[in-house]
C-alpha cells in the first residue's frame, strides 16, 4: 500500500497545477483554455492561440511560457514562413502529468497509467467470475503499487490522481453478474471511492462507467469535434453521457445520460413498456445466444470479429435499433443535440451496422418540431471506460472549464 509518508516526501516539484490563490480565475481559465486547444489541435503557436482565443499575442505568449515552465507544454521545431520570426508550435508534454484509471466490469477489471497526451503507459487487467469488493481492492492495491513502483520520483510528483469507472448501483446487477445474492448485496454498503482515498494519498474521481466512457470520447475521440452530443455506450447494459458546450455534464447527482432507464415499447406484442436496458444491451445478446444453444463467451472478450455469431446477431441488432431509435427520438425532443455518438464493447463492424440501422429507423419516425440530429460512430470501443476513468483527473485539473465539468458531479 502507498504510505502517507511517501506521498509527503514526493510532493510535486511543479506545484499545484492551478496555483490556486497565486492567480485570478480568469488567468486560470485562460491557461486551461490554452491546454484544451493544444490538446484538440495537436500543437499550436502563440499566434494561433491568439487567433483562436481572442487574447493578445503578448498574453498568449505569457500564458504559454508559464505552461512551459510548469512542464505542461514543450516546444516543437520552429516553422519558418515568408515574413517575420519563425513560428514555434507548442504541444502537450507527455511527461507533464499522469493519472491512473480503474474500470470495474462484469467479468474483468482494468487499470491503466495515462500520460498528459492521453497515451497509455501501463495496462493491467484481471478476470473473475463476478466482482466482489474484497477481490477488487486486492487487485487495485497490487496494481497501483506496481504502477507507482515503476515510475520515477519526478513522474510520481506529477501524478494527478485516480479515476474510477464503475456501473451505478452494482447491487441491482444480480441477474447480469450471476453472483450470489449476499455478494451482490455487499455492493450496496461499499463505497469504492472512499476505500481508494484511504488506501492512496491521491485525489479520486468516481463516475458511472458510461459517463467515464463519454469523457474518453470527449477527450480523445470524435467528441472533440462536437460542441454538444448525446453519448450512447453498449456494455453489459446500455448507458450514456451528455456533453454540453464542449464539457461533460454529469448532472445534479451524476445520473445525466442514464439512457438505459428510458421507457420504450415492449418487444412483446401487447406487453407493458420496458426500460431500454431490457431491449438493447450486450447482456441481452448473451441471453439470445444461449437460447439458441450457442457459446456467448466470445462477446465478453476483445474480439474484432463477431460474424460467426450469425443470424442471432442480426436479430439482436434489429431489436436493439428499433428501441434505440425511439429512445433517441425522445432524447432529442428535450435537448437539441447536434450529434448522437454510439460506441460500445463490440467490434467496429457491429458498431457500424448499429449506427446505420439506428440512423435509418430514426429517419422514419415522425419528428416534426424536433431539430435533426446526426448519428455517428464513436472511435474508441471497449477501452473507452478505462481510458475515460484515467482521463478524469486530467480533465479535473486541466479542462477548459472545471466548474462546468464537475460542479454537478456525484460520486
Amino acid at each position: 500500500m502507498l504510505e502517507t509518508e511517501r506521498a509527503e516526501q514526493d510532493q510535486p516539484s511543479l506545484g499545484d497545477p492551478s496555483r490556486g490563490t497565486n492567480q485570478t480565475g480568469i488567468k486560470l481559465y485562460n491557461e486551461r483554455l490554452v491546454l484544451s486547444l493544444v490538446r484538440a489541435h495537436g500543437s499550436l503557436s502563440k499566434v494561433e492561440i491568439s487567433r483562436l482565443t481572442g487574447l493578445s499575442t503578448q498574453a498568449s505568449s505569457v500564458i504559454m511560457k508559464q505552461l512551459e515552465s510548469d512542464g505542461l507544454l514543450i516546444k516543437g521545431a520552429p516553422q519558418r514562413g515568408k515574413v517575420g520570426q519563425p513560428s514555434v508550435p507548442m504541444s502537450l508534454n507527455p511527461e507533464g502529468a499522469f493519472s491512473i484509471g480503474l474500470k470495474v466490469g462484469r467479468r474483468t477489471a482494468e487499470l491503466v497509467l495515462m500520460d498528459l497526451s492521453g497515451a497509455v503507459r501501463r495496462f493491467i487487467s484481471t478476470t473473475y467470475r463476478y466482482p466482489t469488493p474484497s477481490l477488487l481492492l486486492a487487485f487495485l492495491e497490487q496494481g497501483v503499487n506496481e504502477i507507482i513502483d515503476n515510475m520515477t520520483r519526478l513522474q510520481f510528483s506529477r501524478m494527478r490522481g485516480i479515476g474510477i469507472a464503475v456501473p451505478s448501483e452494482m447491487w441491482s446487477w444480480e441477474e447480469e453478474v450471476g453472483a450470489p445474492h449476499d455478494v451482490v448485496e455487499a455492493w450496496k454498503w461499499f463505497d469504492l471511492k472512499s476505500e481508494i482515498e484511504q488506501m492512496f494519498a491521491l485525489p479520486v474521481h468516481s463516475y458511472n462507467d458510461a459517463t467515464a466512457a463519454c469523457a474518453a470520447e470527449l477527450a480523445f475521440g470524435e467528441g472533440r469535434k462536437y460542441p454538444d452530443f448525446l453519448y450512447i455506450f453498449f456494455a453489459t447494459l446500455i448507458g450514456g453521457g451528455v456533453v454540453l458546450d464542449g464539457s461533460l455534464y454529469p448532472g445534479r447527482r451524476g445520473y445525466a445520460g442514464s439512457i438505459g432507464s428510458a421507457p420504450v415499447p415492449s418487444t412483446v406484442p401487447g406487453g407493458a413498456p420496458q426500460r431500454l436496458i431490457q431491449c438493447a444491451s450486450i447482456f441481452l445478446l448473451e441471453r439470445m445466444i444461449v437460447a439458441e444453444g450457442g457459446d456467448p463467451s466470445v462477446i465478453w472478450h476483445k474480439s474484432d470479429d463477431w460474424s460467426h455469431i450469425g443470424a442471432v446477431l442480426d436479430r439482436w441488432i434489429e431489436q436493439t435499433t428499433d428501441s434505440l431509435a425511439l429512445a433517441i427520438g425522445s432524447f432529442i425532443s428535450v435537448i437539441d443535440f447536434h450529434h448522437v455518438v454510439i460506441d460500445g464493447g463490440f467490434p467496429p463492424h457491429v458498431r457500424a451496422v448499429v449506427v446505420e440501422r439506428t440512423r435509418e429507423k430514426l429517419g422514419r419516425l415522425e419528428m416534426q418540431g424536433a431539430a435533426p440530429v446526426e448519428i455517428v460512430e464513436g472511435k474508441i470501443g471497449s477501452d473507452a471506460r478505462v481510458l475515460g476513468a484515467a482521463s478524469l483527473p486530467l480533465l479535473a485539473d486541466y479542462a477548459r472549464d472545471r466548474d462546468v465539468l464537475f460542479s454537478s458531479a456525484a460520486s
